[in-house]
């Protein structure tokens, strides 16, 4: 059984600053650059189309009135919410391209209306050169959701941000792994404290990629399932200059592909997005080619004959819980167990796999061999079934009632960390 893919571009340019006055972001062309390098048909996916996001247009905003573009990201969010929803129901794995960061709101809405149909929590693995945990709490500025995207899914700013159809938090502290960013990233001891784990790039290559990603499912055993953030900044600009912050220090395009195989390689992967490619700097297609290559290589698991569609079910009555300080078990009911699968004793490079992964000892059958009345906490979550959410009276929006402005808005400052103020130095290998 294969879990096709289903693509959706989702090309907001909303929660960035512009690049110059009279300019808009590039990222809202990375959709188009990279479908025209063949990707749908290299994946064999399917076409789920493009949510047009709202015009990027700061209008009469001034410093003081919170995270620029707010109302115009919080419907985005959950029309971005409801395609997800859309394509896991029909047991399909989404691959959302974005767009700038700000698109993880939506995913985030998404996994928490799925996390509440079936009574567990969904996890995030989030892939960045940047933290992006600039706040209210921690920053003089504000403004630009792209560089905040990790604050607000864990509920920290504004509450029409943070707290659509009244969730709040999208994603609890526990529940997210932080890999690539940078070992001098200007907030890391702010996730320190607030209990997310991180393995920053020197972390993430001392253990090697195909061990950390086993590492962060290993981490969010005890959720239904996690969604996967991927920023192409994580790359290193030396390979990936077509961002709008670009950061030294990152990994390599092969450190990537073999991260995200890792990711993908279980049924508790719920899908990945894709953010911040801009075409503005790749005129002849070279990065965006190098992207669609990772990407490839790395989703390979996900259309193995061995991939499982997740099916998600109500909770089970509690199992007994691990011992573990740090994260609380929630045991979530199962479906019938797959059919076994016969895996060769050694596992040598195959085709289709990515460049230089072997001995790939990823998560993948963990639930074949499970009983339908759950298995360890220690073993994750295993398959899993969606059923219908219940309405929420109280999570209806009154469509006539404008978004409120936020108490916590500070000066608009972009997703980048130099001074705004500032003229940003052009990215390395950029004219």
């Amino acid at each position: 059984m294969t879990r096709r893919i289903a693509v959706l571009d989702a090309p907001s340019n909303l929660g960035l600053r512009p690049p110059t006055l009279t300019s808009v972001p590039g990222c809202v062309k990375a959709p188009g650059a990279l479908r025209d390098q063949g990707l749908l048909a290299r994946l064999r996916a399917r076409d789920a189309g493009c949510l047009t996001p709202p015009r990027y247009d700061p209008g009469d905003w001034r410093p003081g009135d919170g995270v620029c573009h707010a109302r115009e990201i919080a419907a985005y969010s959950a029309a971005l919410a409801d395609r997800i929803g859309a394509i896991i129901d029909r047991g399909e794995f989404p691959l959302v391209l974005g767009g700038d960061c700000s698109i993880l709101l939506g995913s985030a809405l998404a996994m928490h209306r799925l996390g509440e149909a079936v009574g567990g929590r969904i996890g995030l693995v989030f892939v960045d050169g940047h933290s992006d945990f600039r706040h209210p709490g921690n920053a003089s500025y504000v403004g630009a959701a792209a560089g905040e995207d990790l604050a607000l899914v864990t509920g920290r700013g504004q509450a029409d941000l943070t707290a659509i159809e009244g969730r709040r938090p999208y994603f609890r502290d526990i529940d997210v792994v932080v890999l690539g960013i940078r070992a001098q990233d200007e907030y890391r001891l702010d996730l320190q404290a607030a209990g997310i784990t991180t393995r920053p790039v020197p972390a993430l290559r001392a253990e090697g990629a195909a061990r950390t990603a086993q590492w962060a499912h290993e981490e969010l055993a005890d959720c239904a399932g996690y969604w996967v953030h991927i920023d192409v900044d994580v790359l290193d600009p030396a390979v990936m200059p077509a961002v709008d912050a670009p950061d030294p220090g990152g990994i390599a395009f092969a450190e990537l592909e073999i991260l995200l195989a890792g990711l993908v390689d279980t049924p508790h992967c719920l899908g990945v997005e894709l953010t911040v490619f801009d075409p503005d700097y790749d005129p002849d297609g070279a990065y965006a080619a190098e992207i669609v290559n990772t990407l490839v290589a790395g989703l390979t698991p996900v259309t193995a004959p061995r991939a499982v569609p997740p099916r998600l079910l109500p909770a089970a009555p509690p199992a007994p819980r691990r011992s573990s300080a740090r994260r609380p078990s929630v045991t979530v009911g199962f479906a019938e167990p797959a059919e076994p699968v016969d895996e060769p004793a050694a596992d040598p490079v195959e085709p289709g796999q990515p460049r230089g992964f072997v001995n790939r000892t990823g998560p993948a059958s963990l639930g074949a061999s499970l009983e339908p009345v759950g298995p360890p906490a220690s073993a994750g979550p295993g398959l899993l079934r969606r059923v219908p959410p219940p309405v929420r009276d109280d999570a209806l929006p009154d469509p006539d009632e404008a978004l409120p402005a936020g108490k916590d808005a500070l000066p608009l400052r972009g997703d980048a960390r130099p001074d705004p103020d500032v003229e940003p130095p052009p990215a390395a290998g950029i004219a």
